[in-house]
């Protein structure tokens, strides 16, 4: 059998009881949208995170979509964020109307740099939207000063790191709005599409609520201001309701995982060699996915399917390399330390129920490639 990056049958498997029990709740609730599936999981994923507000939506792109409308994010503005994310952050951004303005990420955690957001700045600016990549927080102290500095919003994607700290701090709770998606693959992840946004902010949360629901606030017909048919779906919301419950064991298990990597594999690192992730001083990680470094990835990957692993790549092109964004002028050279990454980083298999024989059949076969270089 092909070892995988990621596979969620094993825990659906230690699950399935109760997976099974939340969609018979929802049928046999009576209301099938909207319902109380949704507001109880609002509610409680709010709760987690420490603020008043949540909105669910239907997936994580809308998420973010829907909170930089919220945060008055239009045609003619700029929305300041990284080209070494997955695309929906950027199709997000421009499907509010605004125009990304990207920095380049530093080399040790592939995270925003913050030190090049001030020189990007300009009037048009609106949102500065830091991107928590693979499971680990931006360094947000910068990003806030910058904001409080220049009357600037800032939103999180949180789309990679439910559940990750940043000096005590969650995800999520440092901006006046942050998104999620709960696309199956997510530390925490739904049984298909599904997203949300979180925010202390009593206008927001309002502005989210319409915006969800064509723009009609209580009545339906009555249309405030047009908006969006996003919203959160009752099975999806009753499966993340039980599933938030386990959100603290899966993230152990995730650093479980993490840390056998760490000690199986920490011999091979090193200049020129496989370079592990960091972890910033302050920063729990979620570990979302793991993503390693090396020269020579494409050997590598090509090497271990001899072995029956395949491999994923987070990511191979950056946004700005992309045909669909070239008209934003980021010619190849802009963001160098992106597109250096880009050419040397792939993940290895990350998911709180990977059988611990299976890693050991990665770490052994990944330890003889890099063996024979």
């Amino acid at each position: 059998m092909t070892t995988r990056v990621w596979d969620y049958l094993k825990e659906y498997d230690s699950e399935r009881e109760d997976i099974l029990d939340a969609v018979t709740t929802v049928l046999e609730s009576g209301q099938l949208v909207l319902g109380q599936s949704v507001t109880g999981f609002e509610n409680e994923f709010a709760a987690y995170h420490g603020v008043p507000h949540c909105t669910g939506v239907d997936n994580g792109t809308n998420a973010i979509k829907l909170a930089l409308e919220a945060l008055d994010v239009g045609p003619g503005d700029e929305v300041i964020t990284v080209s070494n994310t997955a695309a929906p952050t950027v199709v997000a951004i421009v499907g509010a109307g605004a125009t990304p303005v990207f920095v380049d990420v530093r080399e040790d955690d592939f995270l925003m740099d913050t030190d090049q957001v001030e020189a990007a700045i300009t009037p048009r600016t609106k949102v500065l939207l830091p991107v928590h990549l693979y499971g680990q927080c931006v360094d947000m102290a910068p990003l806030e000063r910058l904001a409080e500095r220049h009357g600037l919003k800032i939103l999180e994607d949180c789309a990679q790191s439910h559940g990750a700290r940043h000096h005590g701090r969650i995800a999520g709770s440092m901006g006046d709005a942050a998104a999620f998606s709960f696309y199956p693959t997510k530390v925490l992840g739904a049984y298909g599409d599904g997203g949300a946004v979180i925010t202390s902010s009593d206008e927001v949360q309002k502005a989210m609520r319409q915006l969800r629901y064509y723009g009609m606030e209580k009545v339906y017909y009555v249309v405030r201001s047009p908006g969006h048919n996003s919203r959160l779906d009752e099975v999806q919301a009753e499966i993340l309701r039980r599933k938030l419950t386990r959100l603290d064991a899966y993230l152990e298990g995730r650093q479980a995982v993490a840390r056998r990597y760490e000690e199986q594999l920490g011999d091979v690192t090193g200049e020129g060699g496989l370079l592990l992730p960091s972890v910033n001083e302050g920063n729990t990680h979620a570990f979302y996915v793991y993503v390693v470094r090396h020269p020579r990835r494409e050997e590598i990957i090509e090497a271990l399917k001899q072995f029956d692993i395949a491999l994923n790549i987070s990511y191979p092109w950056p946004v700005h390399t992309m045909s669909g964004f070239a008209y934003l002028g980021h010619g190849e050279g802009s963001l160098p330390v992106t597109e250096r990454l880009a050419k040397e980083i792939f993940s290895l298999p990350m998911y709180p129920s990977l059988p611990q024989d299976t890693q050991e059949k990665v770490v052994s076969a990944l330890r003889d490639v890099l063996a024979g270089f």
